[in-house]
């Protein structure tokens, strides 16, 4: 029954959002107030500093669901590019932003060149707990049916996870559009934020990103770190800080602000104590 009433409620709360509903939108407008020092805090406070937010974000899923800047970019009317590699998730993605003019969702990761890629999922599954998973990486997987996440949503799901090993993990082919061909393509001369989550690649992507040959820095950056090594939690963090940023933890994700002498960078700099 709960989990009928939650899949009611998310297929609800979809809906409202996906037709800009003016009481999802007011609701973020005039009554939200996100927890004091949280992460949702930061970007409600940094959305705000900006007439308008440019936006890149690398491993979008289905747009909605556990997304941090989802509720930002519907209220305050984000511009930029929203990337979901997965065949199957995409469509979900596209229509939850379909009449917000100012994205576009594109069915690509970002990798070091342009051209095709496998992406590595899980293989008997679509929902969304299965989707989130998907990964360059495929020892993040294999960790996850190690410890028993996948055995717990399965079990939620009612699904069962087949003995062969080969149908519990499977490869995608996608599509991967380079960092330089993303902004030129997109004619994004800025970008205001970055926000990233896929699943143990997201050093790799803030490296590409900041390599770019345009020399375009984000303002903000949030990525998931929850999936890196201790070594390349500190490795990503020492770049970022070499590059200009000052970072911060919250739970699994990691925030980013670049220093500036503009006046957002004082007012904002509190989130990074």
């Amino acid at each position: 029954m709960k989990e009928a009433y939650k899949k009611l409620y998310k297929k609800f709360r979809f809906n409202l959002s996906a037709n800009n509903n003016p009481v999802f939108i007011g609701f973020y407008k005039y009554f939200y107030s996100p927890s004091k020092g949280s992460i949702s805090a930061f970007l409600d406070e940094f959305s705000k500093f900006h007439d308008t937010v440019n936006v890149v974000q690398i491993g979008a899923n289905d747009g909605i669901t556990h997304d941090p800047i989802h509720k930002f970019i519907k209220r305050d009317l984000w511009n930029g590019v929203l990337l979901e590699p997965q065949k199957h998730v995409f469509p979900t993605l596209d229509k939850l932003y379909a009449k917000n003019k100012g994205i576009k969702t594109l069915n690509a990761a970002l990798g070091d060149s342009d051209g095709k890629t496998n992406l590595y999922k899980i293989g008997f599954s679509n929902s969304r707990w299965a989707t989130g998973l998907a990964t360059f990486n495929k020892e993040v997987l294999e960790e996850a049916f190690e410890n028993g996440y996948v055995e717990k949503w399965a079990r939620v799901d009612n699904t069962p996870i087949p003995t062969n090993k080969e149908e519990q993990i499977i490869a995608e082919e996608i599509q991967v559009t380079s960092t330089d061909t993303l902004l030129q393509s997109n004619n994004l001369s800025q970008v205001d934020f970055l926000q990233i989550d896929t699943e143990g690649f997201d050093y790799e992507v803030i490296k590409l990103f900041l390599g770019n040959t345009l020399e375009i820095k984000p303002t903000g950056i949030i990525y998931e770190h929850f999936h890196l090594s201790n070594e390349n939690i500190k490795k990503c963090e020492s770049f970022l800080h070499g590059n200009g940023y000052i970072t911060k933890q919250y739970g699994g994700n990691t925030a980013a602000l670049l220093k500036s002498d503009k006046p957002y960078f004082s007012a904002l700099e509190k989130y990074f104590q």
